[in-house]
């Protein structure tokens, strides 16, 4: 299977996964009555989903009385907000200055060889997404990854290799 149809097939599946509104309902209930209230209730079904299916913007949109286009404005906007789900483990490579000068550009080379997905994809059994990001502001441990909240400096091939071990050896 090409690269192409792999990515679509895991784009439609991820979509796929039936939709519990009861989590959104409880959120958009929690804010309905306040003033400004789409981007509290849009952090607040992300928190409780990992991201922002399809159906919740339609839920919310009729609930709030807005255009599901002025959501998607805001949702696209903002790049805290994700409209795939996300793995688990969130693996970012800063790909800053001092992070490029010492080999940023191989650490994710390496990271996309272990774990088999580029920028911005998700593993089809949602335990990583990585994520390559302009910086992560800790340039005197260039270069640098996070995993979550993790912060990994003076990375190396070989501490990929036991980040990607590590974390591919917990629980889902």
């Amino acid at each position: 299977m090409s690269e192409a149809v792999a990515d679509t097939t895991q784009t439609e599946m991820q979509e796929e996964s039936p939709f519990d509104p009861t989590k959104a309902e409880q959120v958009i209930e929690r804010y309905k009555d306040i003033p400004g209230n789409l981007m509290p209730v849009l952090q607040g079904v992300q928190d409780e989903y990992g991201y922002i299916p399809k159906a919740a913007v339609e839920l919310i949109a009729d609930r709030l009385n807005v255009y599901p286009s002025q959501i998607y404005g805001v949702l696209t906007f903002y790049a805290q907000f994700h409209l795939k789900p996300r793995g688990k483990y969130i693996i970012r490579v800063c790909m800053g200055t001092a992070c490029h000068v010492l080999g940023a550009e191989r650490i994710r080379e390496t990271f996309h060889e272990r774990i088999g997905i580029g920028h911005a994809e998700t593993t089809p059994d949602k335990r990583f997404t990585f994520e390559l990001v302009a910086c992560l502001g800790a340039c005197g441990m260039a270069p640098l990854a996070m995993v979550n909240d993790e912060t990994y400096g003076k990375m190396t091939v070989q501490k990929v290799d036991e980040i990607v071990k590590e974390y591919s050896s917990l629980p889902l």
